[in-house]
């Protein structure tokens, strides 16, 4: 951001901070509009406090530059001053870093829970075992962070490997923290069913959705098509005698979720429409982001699933994000959720990062 952008914006606050301690202090004013103003300048005033620390530094700063400029400054008055410029440059350097980081605005989807989504894409069986070894990983990343990890769904193949799997990540900042996780991952390691010990190449699926409240997404009842079935297991045996595995279908959107790990068709369905909020309310914050970034990317990458977004090459211990370039090692640890923050918190930086050089 410019700097004279940045002073437009500090005056456009202080102004408005001005104005809303103005409104708080009429006695006439009714109390819904006194809960909403006051909530607005709740907002606004950390704020405002920092502009004004921002504010008395530069004044500060302003005063030693003209004890500087003047030669008939005596040397030690020098020395103490140019001591004192020195501290004031990093304290105003440090108090414009927190205006700006105050001045992106927050995604209150970054707060949200979350619905995970792992599928085996290309390479057969070793990308079964791949989105098995992917799902455990976030799994055990929800321990790590003392998050509740809930099983949707799972289906596996005959090896154990996962054809698709759904969890529910709930915990305070979830959403944040996962969301650049979606995209393509690839795997580049030597199968456990290959003799020759050729490196085969296979891929998995993820997807990363804000968990949708009932307010946020309103599905008609009739723009759905409700089917059961009898939920099956690896290599196709039933896993129960009775109709219970759910099939929800949003027409409008031809939006399908099929939910069969509970034994209960009333669970499954309740479990189903979770994930079908969840997907419908990610379409149309998508769209509406779509439409917000004519002039900037808001994300670090875009979430669709034919990005490839990294890559874990076991023979050199290598995992590279393709998004930002950064590459590390030790793949068992990032896998056992110890080390996937190292990935986690470059990828949140490099988004406030672009955040932040869009402006306000």
């Amino acid at each position: 951001m410019g700097e004279s952008r940045l002073e437009d914006a500090f005056e456009r606050i202080l102004l408005r901070r001005q104005e809303l301690e103005a409104a708080l202090g009429d006695s006439a004013l009714d109390h819904e509009r006194r809960v909403q103003l006051s909530r607005e300048h709740a907002q606004i005033q950390p704020i405002a406090e920092k502009i004004d620390d921002f504010t008395s530094l530069t004044s500060e700063r302003s005063g030693l530059d003209e004890i500087l400029s003047d030669p008939d400054t005596d040397a030690a008055l020098r020395a103490l001053a140019e001591e004192d410029q020195a501290r004031i440059e990093r304290s105003i350097d440090a108090c414009g870093r927190d205006i700006r980081e105050l001045l992106v605005p927050a995604d209150e989807a970054n707060m949200r829970d979350v619905i995970l989504e792992v599928r085996a894409g290309t390479g057969g069986d070793e990308a079964a075992l791949f989105a098995r070894d992917l799902f455990r990983m976030y799994e055990r990343y929800a321990e790590v962070h003392n998050w509740k990890f809930r099983l949707l769904s799972l289906s596996e193949n005959a090896l154990g490997g996962t054809r698709e799997a759904m969890a529910e990540v709930v915990g305070r900042g979830a959403y944040g923290r996962l969301r650049h996780e979606s995209g393509v991952h690839r795997v580049q390691r030597v199968p456990t069913t290959e003799a020759s010990g050729r490196i085969h190449t296979s891929a998995a699926t993820v997807a990363v959705l804000p968990k949708a409240e009932d307010v946020d997404v309103v599905i008609a009842p009739g723009d759905l098509r409700i089917d059961t079935f009898r939920a099956q297991g690896a290599g196709g045996q039933h896993v129960n005698k009775t109709d219970s595995a759910v099939r929800i279908t949003h027409l409008p959107t031809n939006t399908v979720v099929v939910c069969q790990d509970e034994k209960s068709q009333h669970r499954n369905r309740e479990k189903a429409m979770n994930v079908l909020r969840a997907r419908l309310y990610e379409q149309e914050r998508q769209a509406q982001e779509q439409k917000q970034a004519d002039a900037r990317r808001t994300q670090v990458g875009s979430g669709d699933r034919s990005e490839r977004v990294r890559t874990y090459n076991f023979p050199q211990d290598r995992i590279t994000d393709h998004r930002i370039g950064l590459t590390m090692h030790r793949i068992e640890q990032v896998l056992s959720g110890e080390m996937l923050d190292t990935l986690v918190e470059a990828l949140m930086a490099e988004e406030k990062r672009q955040r932040l050089a869009g402006g306000v």
